[in-house]
């Protein structure tokens, strides 16, 4: 197809393959934190609707490659129609140092933010940390990103940037320290960072005590301990004191699948229906299966209908006093 220029009408070159080492993105923004990632190229950047689906088509084709993610900056290039590939370089403003503080404590102050940093997950409610501390993880304002791109395209975003931003929006998927490398703190950094903060909270339990320094142990008052006595083999599985009554209830949840919404899908998760989609029928059934045997029902497959609340306690009851007096 020819087009036309200043010059007159010329045929544009053809577009080079993408290279074997290419980033093929298959879906960018599977979790809650990549998804924001995706809207600042979306709002922030402001770029028009054709150079984000010319991006995102770069990036499922692979087109992107040799993405680098060091400090606060982020270089790629992507190969298009010239010979060389084009160099793209993102940067995140990096946050202050007392911003960095701050926000610490204000994670270390929830042990459930350190436990799933741990695990490779960002907590939903982390931001709050750092909004008390007058930033966001996230960029928000078009200062807070910087682009540039060696293509003759004055656009902004181009398509080579943007499929850079959709590529590295799957990368932090997958790991989200990146965010916080972008921000400034490596993963250990922020995890040692971390450390510090919440053994200091022992530091300051130690202090009023009348502690000059706080000690291992001062850090783990609040792990509680059990002391046994002395036991004799006779003894072992012989309970103390009468064991207190047990009461389980079986009432059907008043949602299937809670739970697995809640989780979400994990980051190797490819299939267009949700893992609660696909695992409800399944979890559901495997539910009232282990209901009907805990009361000792029979199946209802031939059609029979489900006991009442009532019965099937007095079912549950009467099987339970049938094992006791077998024992």
């Amino acid at each position: 197809m020819s087009r036309r220029s200043h010059y007159g009408w010329y045929k544009p070159a053809p577009k080079k393959p993408p290279p074997e080492r290419g980033i093929r993105m298959k879906k960018a923004g599977t979790t809650w934190w990549g998804q924001r990632w995706i809207e600042a190229l979306e709002n922030v950047l402001r770029g028009d609707s054709a150079r984000l689906a010319r991006g995102r088509t770069y990036a499922r084709a692979g087109r992107a490659h040799d993405l680098v993610v060091k400090g606060g900056k982020v270089t790629a290039r992507v190969t298009g129609s010239r010979a060389t590939p084009y160099k793209i370089v993102i940067e995140l403003t990096e946050l202050s140092a007392p911003a960095w503080t701050q926000a610490i404590d204000g994670l270390a102050k929830k042990a459930q933010f350190s436990a799933e940093l741990l695990a490779g997950q960002m907590p939903q409610t982390i931001d709050e940390a750092f909004v008390e501390a007058g930033v966001s993880l996230f960029p928000q304002q078009r200062a807070d990103l910087k682009t540039s791109c060696s293509c003759p395209d004055w656009g902004d975003p181009c398509k080579h940037v943007a499929a850079t931003h959709y590529v590295l929006g799957e990368a932090l998927d997958r790991d989200p320290f990146l965010l916080f490398e972008l921000r400034g703190k490596t993963k250990d950094q922020l995890l040692d960072a971390l450390r510090a903060a919440r053994g200091g909270a022992g530091e300051t339990a130690a202090k009023k005590a009348g502690k000059s320094k706080a000690t291992p142990e001062d850090v783990a008052l609040d792990v509680p301990t059990v002391k046994l006595g002395k036991l004799k083999a006779g003894e072992y599985d012989r309970p103390r004191a009468p064991l207190p009554a047990l009461c389980f209830g079986f009432d059907e949840p008043a949602a299937h699948g809670a739970v697995l919404r809640q989780l979400g899908a994990p980051t190797v998760w490819e299939e267009d229906a949700s893992p609660a989609e696909v695992l409800a029928p399944l979890v559901r059934a495997a539910a009232e299966a282990a209901r009907r045997l805990a009361m000792a029902e029979p199946s209802d497959a031939g059609g029979s209908a489900p006991p009442s609340n009532s019965t099937r306690g007095r079912a549950g009851r009467k099987a339970a006093a049938q094992r006791r007096g077998a024992k």
